[in-house]
């Protein structure tokens, strides 16, 4: 059988599709992407079962059909093509021709039946009371992703934590990310589907939506089992974790009541020259705070080294010192970057801290949680 595509039409879909191939595995079938032609659409899918990516093009062909082809190889070839008509010519013997005018190239195929099968969604097999669905708008989506994704924990003694939280209740659609020091809490209250569920997206898939989500419409499936994202012409599916989320509302404090506020601009580049002086193994870093100021400092006990520096702030509350992990301050803060003020909510030197940005945007509600670390007095 043979079909017909274009190289850069067919360069452009591979692209988007070879993220989900793994590099090294254990299962060599993976290596490959599965070609299917039906009724004159192809479709190209990738696995490392953890997430799948699927992409389809209409070409010209007359025959349906299924086979697995190299994927890094095939994908290699066809971007070193000019602009040009490929014509994909299978042969009995388990070999590929790819014919262009300029060359002839032979790839070796498998049979399809070894690759793993890929969920489908909407399925007819798929309870209806278990399938959920929502459509979102691409960049609200990776708006939650670039606020939270950096929290999630890379611990695999606490799987649950490896991933964001996607909390349904009436208050709307919850992000979540935690890593056991830093916490965030992301409410976007236009996402309601009518119940209250939660599913656990691995980091992985976060990673590889962080790369191709634009400003279009998100279609979301949300199965026991599966999610998936439907955007322009491509689709990727990930495995859940199958894991309970920890409380984290437990560790939220009620009982903060003193206010910190502070230009978020200011006190990151100062946080940015203390982590110059904060010990590799600590990475501390202490607030002293009192009534309109906020001194910084650290240091590096091994080098000798110190750096001390004060700005002004709006603090109502006992004077009070507090140590933190100088990179974890840097991350929050990094991501907090587009506020022009936030706010630290905090209550004594060992409870948790929470920061929050000073202006509140409509339909959502953004806190982060820092843990404190122990100062040596």
């Amino acid at each position: 059988m043979e079909f017909k595509v274009n190289s850069k039409e067919l360069e452009k879909l591979l692209s988007k599709i070879i993220p989900a191939v793994p590099s090294r595995t254990p299962m060599p079938v993976l290596e490959n992407f599965l070609f299917e032609i039906k009724d004159g659409l192809l479709t190209v899918y990738a696995t490392d079962l953890e997430i799948s990516l699927k992409s389809s093009l209409k070409i010209v062909a007359e025959e349906n059909l299924k086979i697995l082809l190299p994927a890094k190889l095939l994908h290699d070839v066809i971007r070193s093509l000019k602009d040009t008509t490929i014509r994909f010519e299978i042969l009995s013997n388990g070999k590929v021709n790819l014919n262009t005018d300029q060359g002839h190239y032979n790839l070796s195929y498998l049979d399809h039946e070894e690759f793993p099968e890929i969920p489908d969604f909407p399925n007819e097999n798929i309870d209806s009371e278990e399938l959920n669905e929502i459509t979102m708008s691409g960049s609200d989506l990776r708006f939650a992703f670039e606020k939270s994704s950096f929290a999630m924990s890379k611990e695999e003694m606490r799987p649950a934590m490896m991933g964001t939280l996607f909390q349904f209740s009436e208050e709307g659609l919850r992000f979540v990310a935690t890593d056991g020091h830093r916490l965030v809490n992301l409410l976007n209250k236009k996402i309601q589907i009518g119940v209250d569920v939660q599913y656990i997206l691995p980091e992985r898939a976060v990673s590889v939506l962080l790369k191709i989500l634009d400003e279009k419409d998100v279609k979301i499936y949300l199965s026991k089992t599966h999610m998936s994202f439907q955007l322009n012409e491509y689709e990727l599916i990930s495995r859940l974790i199958k894991q309970k989320y920890p409380d984290y509302s437990s560790v939220i404090p009620l009982e903060n009541e003193f206010i910190l506020e502070v230009e978020t601009k200011e006190l990151h580049d100062v946080i940015k020259r203390m982590m110059l002086f904060s010990t590799s193994n600590t990475r501390r870093v202490k607030f002293n705070i009192k009534e309109d100021n906020l001194e910084i400092s650290a240091e590096d006990l091994d080098l000798g080294a110190s750096g001390t520096e004060n700005i002004n702030c709006k603090y109502t509350g006992e004077p009070l010192e507090i140590g933190f992990n100088s990179s974890y301050v840097n991350d929050v803060l990094s991501h907090l970057s587009s506020e022009k003020r936030i706010i630290f909510k905090l209550h004594s030197a060992t409870k948790a801290v929470i920061i929050f940005p000073t202006e509140e945007k409509e339909n959502y509600e953004l806190m982060m949680l820092l843990m404190p670390v122990r100062l040596n007095n």
